[in-house]
């Protein structure tokens, strides 16, 4: 016979069995709801993901871009030189083909940007909404503008952004563009860099072209364009070499804006000058200066000045002798009795200019030795 307090026991067992096989049944469907949920969860982040990739929105297409910021010939940053690399990296990555033109004048690029003529411009960040816009994230102080309701196109900038600002082709970029470049204040602080330029690289290439050491061809660009690549003059020459449009059309050059083209434009200018007066008994020291005038001023301005040199008894072959003829050029009777070509002369500008660009190669030689 079974006593009570053993029935007991057994019963309070059975109880306690049972609880466990509750608890654990209730865990089974705890994970497996939990598994569900997750599950869940990550197809719907994936869809998300999904229609967030853009990737390739613009591939094939030709874009028009605008960089609406103001000339930085003097400023600290160069920021047109930058904003036009970063539209390059995009295009290289998206696959698109990009036509990249820089603010001019009076131009207001929001308002072709809504007619439809340019699909992009940068322009500095701002936080007020502007009607029928849609601004990217920020970069460097910079923001993409597109026309709104082109949804797919300002999430894959935005995403291709967030990841380029990552890369270290960023960080270098804002290194090359973000610094100050004037020789003479480095030179002043007996500072010393291996980086001269934000174009460095093609400035090497095409000063080996022409025989030059690289950093006189830097100190020519400085001069003509602090290194920015948005800089103009009333006369229309453009960018880093001050190239006008007839001599970028004489080689063959279409996009001025494009930092290797307006250095090739130039270059090739320079070259073609150099051979001019290679060919005649001007030593090859002085060689240099008589090529920076006539880049300056034109050839044809140069030979009226050694014309008249001959004429005063002066050495058309020194250009020092050539700037001391110079100022009697401007008169109207040295025209007359010595037939000059190209008529009166104040050539004050071109004996400043050849001036600058070899106190400019002297700084650069001594922050950059050889």
């Amino acid at each position: 016979m079974v006593s009570l307090n053993f029935r007991k026991k057994v019963s309070k067992a059975k109880v306690g069995k049972t609880a466990d096989e509750k608890k654990g049944v209730i865990l089974k469907h705890i994970t497996a709801t939990m598994a569900i949920f997750c599950l869940a969860t990550f197809q719907q982040r994936t869809i998300e993901m999904e229609a967030l990739d853009t990737s390739d929105t613009f591939s094939g297409d030709s874009i028009r871009c605008a960089i609406a910021l103001e000339d930085d010939m003097y400023s600290r940053n160069l920021e047109t030189g930058f904003s036009y690399e970063i539209l390059r990296e995009f295009a290289k990555t998206d696959n698109c083909k990009m036509t990249i033109v820089p603010e001019r004048g009076n131009a207001d690029y929001l308002d072709s940007l809504l007619l439809g003529k340019v699909d992009i411009v940068v322009l500095p960040y701002q936080d007020t909404a502007v009607s029928g816009i849609t601004f990217s994230r920020p970069i460097d102080g910079k923001v993409m503008a597109l026309k709104s309701g082109k949804l797919s196109h300002i999430r894959e900038i935005n995403l291709w952004l967030s990841h380029f600002q990552s890369s270290d082709e960023y960080t270098a970029l804002l290194s090359r563009f973000n610094r100050y470049y004037d020789p003479h204040a480095k030179a002043e602080k007996g500072l010393k860099a291996s980086t001269i330029s934000p174009y460095d690289s093609l400035i090497k290439k095409y000063a080996a072209g022409l025989g030059w050491d690289w950093r006189m061809l830097a100190a020519v660009i400085y001069q003509e364009s602090r290194f920015s690549i948005n800089s103009y003059s009333y006369r229309g020459a453009t960018g880093l070499m001050q190239v006008m449009p007839s001599t970028a059309e004489h080689y063959n050059i279409s996009d001025l804006l494009d930092p290797e083209q307006n250095i090739m434009a130039g270059t090739s200018h320079l070259a073609r000058l150099q051979k001019m007066f290679r060919n005649s008994d001007i030593s090859a020291e002085e060689q240099i200066k008589f090529v920076l005038a006539a880049y300056n001023a034109g050839e044809g301005r140069i030979e009226d000045c050694r014309t008249f040199a001959r004429a005063v008894n002066l050495d058309d072959t020194r250009w020092e002798d050539i700037v001391k003829a110079i100022p009697d050029m401007s008169k109207e009777e040295t025209v007359r009795e010595h037939g000059l070509k190209f008529g009166k002369f104040n050539g004050s500008e071109t004996v400043r200019y050849v001036d600058n660009v070899m106190s400019h190669y002297e700084a650069f030689c001594m922050i950059c030795p050889a």
